[in-house]
């Protein structure tokens, strides 16, 4: 597949790049980007929600009535479940939401995403690019370029490249910065412009050839 690239003024390069057709043009599989989906959103729960059971709950122990001959029902201790202040019954436990997915599922959700976007044509490729500092209002600047300055948008930058975009746009609420060892399925779909610079989208690329 060939993509245009574009320089950060928005301007048409007149170059291409050329990337492997399953990157982009793959068969979309939405149970398995469902799945992944899912797998995000778990990892993000902390899972610490926590109530007091009738052990827990401050109290005495002493048993309210006598068994027999009152003529209402049985009661034990104060802590009861089935009394106003006692423990709950069944109440959420701290606990791990996360689960297991394979990488091969992973990766086609992935793809799937990627295929998406481009179908879509919310994909754009700009030439690599960095700020001497970070500056917000640099990063501003290439959104209007762009044009998609009222846009949720993703950048996805070069692995292990020190540079101030990510610092840059930390202030801007609908732009997100990740590197292409980290981009995932939720992001792709949450955002609905992808912006890879010229050397993340080749890294993407070859991770992409190893996966298959």
């Amino acid at each position: 597949m060939e993509l245009k690239i574009y320089n950060i003024k928005g301007e048409d390069t007149g170059r291409t790049i050329v990337v492997s057709d399953s990157l982009f043009q793959t068969e979309p599989n939405d149970h398995v980007i469902w799945l992944a989906v899912k797998q995000y959103l778990a990892d993000q729960r902390q899972g610490t929600h926590k109530s007091k059971e009738r052990s827990e709950v401050s109290g005495s122990t002493r048993k309210l009535k006598r068994q027999k001959g009152t003529g209402g029902a049985r009661a034990g201790d104060i802590n009861s479940p089935v009394m106003v202040g006692g423990g709950r019954a069944f109440g959420p436990r701290p606990r791990d939401y996360s689960f297991k997915l394979n990488k091969k599922v992973k990766n086609l959700a992935r793809l799937s995403a990627l295929s998406y976007k481009a179908q879509d044509n919310q994909v754009k490729v700009v030439e690599d690019f960095s700020f001497e500092a970070p500056k917000t209002k640099n990063m501003v600047q290439i959104l209007n370029a762009l044009q998609i300055n009222n846009k949720k948008s993703l950048f996805v930058l070069p692995s292990n490249q020190k540079n101030f975009v990510n610092l840059s746009a930390r202030n801007l609420k609908n732009v997100r910065c990740l590197d292409a060892k980290s981009i995932n399925t939720y992001a792709i779909l949450y955002a609905n412009t992808l912006v890879f610079s010229e050397t993340a989208l080749k890294e993407l690329d070859m991770l992409n050839a190893k996966a298959e």
